[in-house]
């Protein structure tokens, strides 16, 4: 009898000790699982953006906001690269050799419309803030009205930019040949302050944020004033047919624009500019690029005024782009 007693004793023993030898590694195995980081890994690569001009809006954007990728983005390493404009940008990025980049939503569907290369692949991500054209001349110039250019030598802005196409738009409307009925100069706004000051232009055309760091300079050390862009020329625009023509509205550049150097408001017209990309690009990456692109609105804003107009009520808003995948899951991750 004893000795059944002790036998039964020790394998009751035993049986608890293997129960809580079970329940020890069930504990282990749950605190892996907690310290273990679950769900996607963080964006990882390197990527290309590409941006604009040395001294216009576009490269001062994405100098400020690679400082907030590369501390959102820890894993990802990221390029800028310098462009002529917004058509310039959209052929890169249609074509691989970049990966994000900032295009006026006029080219974009101009692009679209004469069905280049990659066109079906590009997507936009967030609407940023309006380029404003700017028709820049000297204070004492007789040069009134868009009309008034005819004859005279006019910065229209680098072939591969956005302004080229506003420019010549606007001309058309104004009933001048782009080609003939001036001396068009292809020169970009790191330029085209310059030409003017030294009187090698009568005119410039520039379509950017406000302020655009280059007029404000040239204001600074020579007389110029802006040329009024009638309304009329932006019904004008839209009664053209272009599908390009639908992303021109009416606007006015405030008196204070530029300082106390402007003091007037100037009628003019404006045009969305968008981030893109293409279906190429990982969504996760691109969720990381949007978010931090809005959430670095006020930080950038401080530095680049434009910035201050990103808008997440509107950024979802990117025609004629369709949303990006992973641009549409930030939205959802911030709706309300």
């Amino acid at each position: 009898m004893f000795a059944v007693l002790s036998r039964t004793g020790r394998g009751s023993r035993r049986g608890r000790l293997l129960q809580g030898a079970a329940a020890v590694v069930v504990l282990l195995g749950l605190l892996v699982w907690w310290l273990l980081p679950i769900g996607p890994s963080a964006p990882s690569g390197s990527i290309t953006f590409s941006t604009g001009v040395t001294s216009g809006v576009y490269q001062r954007y994405g100098s400020l906001l690679k400082e907030d990728l590369g501390r959102d983005l820890p894993d990802v390493s990221i390029q800028l690269k310098n462009s002529e404009g917004s058509q310039q940008n959209l052929a890169r990025v249609a074509s691989g050799k970049a990966d994000f980049t900032v295009a006026t939503a006029d080219a974009v569907a101009k692009y679209q419309e004469d069905g280049k290369p990659g066109a079906d692949r590009l997507r936009g991500c967030a609407r940023l803030y309006d380029d404003y054209v700017q028709l820049v001349v000297a204070k004492n110039s007789k040069i009134h009205s868009v009309a008034d250019l005819r004859g005279k030598q006019v910065g229209v802005g680098q072939e591969g930019s956005g302004v080229r196409l506003i420019a010549d738009r606007l001309m058309t409307a104004a009933k001048l040949d782009p080609k003939h009925d001036i001396t068009p100069v292809s020169a970009g706004i790191d330029t085209m302050p310059d030409l003017l000051e030294h009187r090698k232009l009568d005119a410039f055309f520039w379509s950017g944020g406000l302020p655009t760091g280059a007029v404000q300079l040239l204001w600074k050390r020579y007389d110029i004033r802006l040329v009024p862009l009638a309304p009329a020329l932006v019904a004008d625009l839209h009664a053209s047919g272009e599908a390009a023509s639908r992303y021109y509205r009416s606007a006015v550049i405030p008196a204070d624009a530029y300082g106390d150097a402007q003091k007037v408001p100037v009628s003019t017209v404006a045009v969305a500019n968008l981030l893109v990309t293409t279906d190429r690009m990982d969504a996760g990456l691109t969720e990381g690029f949007t978010r931090t692109v809005i959430d670095s609105r006020d930080r950038i804003g401080k530095q680049v005024h434009s910035a201050q107009l990103v808008d997440l009520r509107t950024a979802i808003y990117t025609a004629p782009l369709r949303l990006h995948e992973g641009a549409e899951r930030y939205y959802r991750s911030v709706k309300p």
